[in-house]
């Protein structure tokens, strides 16, 4: 896969991400039942505010245009720690939230019968994990 095909994917999978944050935080219910650790008795294992979704929301949005700058779609600069640094932290955020934190999320995960845990473990956390491997590998060609 080319540079460009990676980017654009990586832009395509962080903007519908971002977009779907958005949808959340203007009360929309679709896949939020599955986006949220529950734990064995369904409760959510953490009341998420507002605010903290439109943050993730955000920056979900801000690192697909870093990556649509990647794929050569876009023009605009980039600050030289962003290109450095940033497409390094990238991807290491996503291989680490794919290995998760060994309760609730993540392919090691101990709770697996939650409608969360198997959502993660079909989608979210495999999505995570080539969200990191596509970053890596950008970074690896890119050179």
């Amino acid at each position: 896969m080319t540079i460009t095909v990676l980017s654009s994917l990586l832009f395509f999978i962080f903007t519908s991400l971002g977009l779907l944050h958005f949808y959340w935080l203007f009360d929309g219910k679709w896949g939020l039942k599955k986006g949220i650790p529950t734990i064995e008795n369904q409760a959510n294992t953490l009341s998420i505010p507002r605010f903290a979704t439109l943050i993730v929301a955000l920056v979900l949005v801000l690192f697909g245009l870093i990556y649509l700058v990647k794929s050569g779609f876009m023009t605009f600069q980039i600050p030289d720690l962003v290109t450095k640094y940033g497409y390094w932290f990238i991807p290491g955020i996503f291989m680490l939230r794919a290995v998760g934190d060994f309760k609730y999320v993540g392919v090691f995960k101990k709770l697996k019968h939650t409608e969360f845990a198997k959502a993660d473990s079909k989608f979210f956390s495999p999505l995570c994990l080539m969200v990191g491997i596509f970053g890596i590998l950008l970074q690896f060609m890119s050179k």
